[in-house]
């Protein structure tokens, strides 16, 4: 069956200047790609997304602020990478447990980047409900510090059935990144619980 591909993307204006916009990648089942600018205000570009066969729904929000500011928040990219019956039987879930999300791994590429460079804020989860069928309501969040200061905040709202997914956000670093390490920690929540992980990268 052709895959039916439905997208919305919003023109939002910024001090920077630029536009946002979601689509469906239709050589993976379940993939999206979106784009926005950071600002200060926080707010960066939404979308909404549908796709017969992979019914992703999704929105991106964040801003980028203090050491990061005139940065980029750049395309978020997400792939299914196992099924919801891999996905299970490597958890050993049982539908009794409910929705339950758990994070495999959490990291950035790379881990020392210039002022100017670009760092992807990357994670591996994995989604269980008690029918395969469930859409369930995820958020995922990298909030970014530097010396306890946050200094970035991009977040996603999607729709995904059970799975496990990865997922990236580029960040592009201005010209006049602050030095130092950073922090980033990344968060996937649902109505029922979340999971969170941490890991760092150095701009010199």
């Amino acid at each position: 069956m052709k895959t039916r591909i439905l997208a919305l993307c919003t023109l939002v204006a910024f001090s920077l200047g630029t536009s946002g916009c979601i689509t469906v990648s239709p050589e993976h089942e379940g993939a999206a790609k979106g784009a926005g600018i950071g600002a200060a205000t926080g707010a960066v570009a939404g979308a909404v997304l549908a796709g017969e066969g992979s019914r992703v729904k999704g929105a991106i929000i964040g801003g980028l602020a203090g050491a990061l500011l005139g940065g980029v928040i750049g395309n978020y990219t997400v792939d299914k990478k196992r099924t919801a019956q891999e996905t299970t039987a490597r958890y050993a879930y049982q539908p009794t447990s409910g929705t339950v999300v758990r994070i495999e791994n959490a990291h950035t590429t790379p881990t020392v980047v210039k002022p100017g460079g670009t760092v992807n804020l990357e994670a591996t989860y994995a989604v269980m409900a008690p029918s395969s069928n469930d859409q369930v309501d995820i958020t995922e969040s990298r909030e970014v510090t530097l010396d306890g200061d946050l200094v970035a905040n991009p977040e996603v709202t999607v729709q995904h059935t059970g799975g496990t997914y990865s997922t990236s956000i580029p960040l592009i670093l201005p010209q006049d990144a602050k030095p130092g390490s950073y922090r980033v920690i990344t968060t996937i929540k649902t109505a029922s619980g979340k999971d969170s992980r941490q890991s760092t990268f150095t701009v010199k």
